[in-house]
């Protein structure tokens, strides 16, 4: 798939959605989402590869963000309107695999481990701030700092063919 193409099918109607819970997006966590998932999965890789530790286009782990979401404050009432309203039960054993093909629960999902972050969405033209960002909600075990920067470039690039940004 393409970052266009996810951002279409998937993070604006989510996001959409997730507004009527109160979860508020704009440009900024379009961006943050696009480009991590550009970031951990290339937009291809559903299950991790080689060993299938997380899963989704975002790359959840069961113990980690897929927990995590499920157990913080912040974001546990939306993970569970999320989950009950696609029809996944709302423990990490039912939701790590559900990741896998449900991009909607995936997308919705990684919205809610960003709402979990106290801090501001990075501004647009920062990509260092959104790689800050991802580092603290992602905690990836071996980051990639030389490829952040094209994804984020991507997923700007993808906003603006969709008419979003100028």
């Amino acid at each position: 798939m393409t970052p266009a193409l996810v951002l279409r099918l998937t993070v604006d109607p989510v996001l959409a959605w997730m507004a009527g819970m109160g979860v508020r997006s704009d440009d900024r966590a379009r961006v943050l989402l696009l480009a991590i998932a550009g970031q951990e999965s290339g937009f291809r890789h559903r299950r991790q590869v080689p060993v299938a530790h997380a899963m989704g286009l975002w790359q959840f782990e069961r113990g980690g963000g897929v927990a995590g979401v499920l157990r913080h404050a912040a974001s546990r009432p939306h993970a569970l309107t999320a989950c009950q309203a696609l029809l996944v039960p709302a423990t990490p054993e039912a939701v790590h695999p559900a990741l896998e093909f449900n991009d909607d629960l995936a997308c919705a999902f990684a919205r809610l481990l960003l709402f979990t972050d106290p801090k501001a969405l990075p501004p647009m033209d920062e990509p260092y701030a959104g790689w800050e960002y991802y580092l603290r909600c992602w905690r990836p075990g071996k980051p990639h700092p030389g490829t952040w920067a094209g994804h984020w470039r991507n997923a700007k690039e993808a906003l603006t063919m969709a008419g979003a940004v100028k």
